[in-house]
């Protein structure tokens, strides 16, 4: 097993539900980043509010910074689930 093939998500039952649990947390991610963007957005309107707007970008900066976390967690438990004795053959040709 390679990391980050798209075959990989329906190898198994087990890797079809690790693929929808990631899909589901990295959409709640965007979502997250993108609404404390849009409200960092309007606090800056306001000269009064810019120190919360500057949280809320900082803050959607670390939900951004997730999203190739969550990808790389889940090609590596994608991995915990594959069959090691092939991937040690194919290390060895």
């Amino acid at each position: 097993m390679a990391l980050f093939r798209p075959e990989n998500r329906t190898k198994s039952q087990r890797n079809r539900r690790i693929y929808a649990i990631y899909e589901i947390a990295y959409t709640l991610v965007d979502f997250s980043a993108a609404f404390l963007f849009l409200i960092g957005s309007v606090l800056f309107f306001y000269k009064s509010l810019e120190t919360p707007a500057i949280w809320c970008f900082v803050i959607g900066s670390v939900f951004f910074a997730l999203k190739p976390t969550l990808r790389v967690i889940r090609e590596f438990q994608y991995l915990a689930e594959g069959d090691w004795e092939d991937l040690a053959e194919r290390a060895e040709r």
